[in-house]
């Protein structure tokens, strides 16, 4: 396999350059006004353990990292117009891949009345439910921070809002994509050969720098929130034909996906729903997650809140999808104890409706003092079916413990 390229391919490189030359001869003109940013930083030590030893050589149960999230944002002509710059780095113990920086966000945004629009590296989230965001495609998966997709890349794009009394219009240029980085042979949650990035192809002759574009309508109707998009370019999401061989396969489609967001709000209730159609070359699908979310305020005049979560998964791909999510059922709660140390706590399970997999997954956060976060996150795979993608990371449950200070 090919050697990944440190950091950064030449590609990338080449990108970085570019749009930090703009933002540094923006950052001059502003500095003749004497702007001052508002700076932000987050430092965290973290530690992930894994219950179980590795089902490959050389893979380690505890790994220790430290990783960094400095962020700056000017603003001028009374917020019309502005600069974010968010950054993120880590050093891992023993996984290089993990060891990385990104450029979070870094763009120049201006609003003239009901018209915004930004230009360069930037995070769009879409999507309404808990367990899955089917629709959310702007951004690639950051895959070495986040085992369920949340840790996304900066997408580098022209972006434009309109809004409207008929509703939100957005509509994005993304010249270039970032191919998906994977856990080094020393790593966890990998597949059984270590993927390079490189070796990922783009089904195009121009590789990362074909282009894609996307476009959201988001209204409110009564009690229903509608979100309609549409993308056509470089999937985000790698599809595979064998990762058992030394050869797997990996590619990027081109693909046609146009998306659903429901969300209505009934008294205590939430109700949910994203679908999407896909088409590729390759397959066609449709996938859909739809459920609800009850949620029981100030309990017992405590000032605590609590959710119960209920959702169906359904996703009709093949064997070439990266998904294990086919037919199965999310049952969680959620508890907000409204502190003033933030206290957070959800805890969740995933059955698969065919098979005998089950996903169990912890989240919980509490701030300490005015300048400290503590987290824990647990992902437990238990049962997991032979025919199941989860298959490969059948040993791979953990617990990661993070404490964080903030400036």
């Amino acid at each position: 396999m090919q050697e990944d390229k440190g950091v950064f391919s030449v590609v990338d490189r080449r990108l970085w350059v570019m749009i930090l030359t703009v933002f540094i001869s923006i950052k001059a003109g502003l500095a003749q006004d004497k702007i001052t940013p508002d700076f932000q930083l987050e430092l965290q030590i973290e530690n992930r353990h894994f219950l179980k030893e590795g089902l490959y050589p050389g893979q380690e149960r505890n790994f220790f990292s430290l990783s960094a999230r400095p962020e700056l944002e000017w603003e001028w002509d009374d917020g019309d117009k502005g600069i974010k710059v968010s950054l993120f780095g880590r050093w891992d113990q023993h996984d290089d891949r993990r060891t990385h920086f990104d450029i979070r966000e870094l763009y120049y945004q201006q609003v003239n009345g009901n018209l915004e629009f930004s230009v360069g590296l930037k995070k769009i989230f879409w999507g309404v439910t808990e367990s899955v965001h089917l629709v959310d495609i702007i951004n690639q998966t950051d895959q070495v921070e986040s085992f369920d997709g949340e840790q996304k890349l900066g997408q580098p794009m022209a972006h434009m809002s309109y809004l409207s009394s008929f509703g939100t219009f957005d509509f994005f240029y993304l010249p270039y994509v970032r191919k998906r980085q994977f856990p080094s042979s020393e790593g966890r949650l990998r597949f059984p050969v270590a993927v390079e990035r490189d070796d990922l192809v783009i089904d195009s002759r121009n590789e990362e720098w074909r282009p894609s574009g996307a476009f959201k309508w988001s209204h409110y109707v009564g009690l229903l929130d509608v979100g309609v998009s549409y993308f056509h370019g470089v999937g985000r999401e790698p599809l595979f034909l064998d990762l058992q061989s030394e050869a797997p396969g990996l590619f990027y489609p081109i693909i046609h996906q146009a998306g659903l967001e429901l969300q209505a709000t009934t008294g205590p209730v939430l109700w949910k729903v994203e679908s999407i159609y896909r088409h590729a070359d390759v397959q066609d699908f449709t996938a859909v997650v739809a459920g609800f979310e009850y949620t029981f305020g100030n309990v017992k005049s405590s000032g605590i809140d609590i959710g119960l979560i209920g959702e169906y998964l359904y996703d009709e791909r093949d064997e070439l999808a990266i998904s294990s999510f086919a037919n199965d059922i999310f049952t969680g709660v959620r508890l907000a104890f409204n502190d003033v140390q933030s206290t957070e706590f959800l805890a969740g399970a995933i059955f698969d409706l065919e098979e005998s997999t089950k996903v169990y997954s912890v989240e919980t956060s509490r701030r300490i003092g005015s300048s400290w976060k503590a987290e824990v996150e647990a992902r437990i795979f238990e049962e997991v079916a032979q025919e199941e993608f989860l298959y490969f990371f059948r040993e791979d449950s953990f617990i990661r413990f993070s404490v964080s200070k903030f400036f």
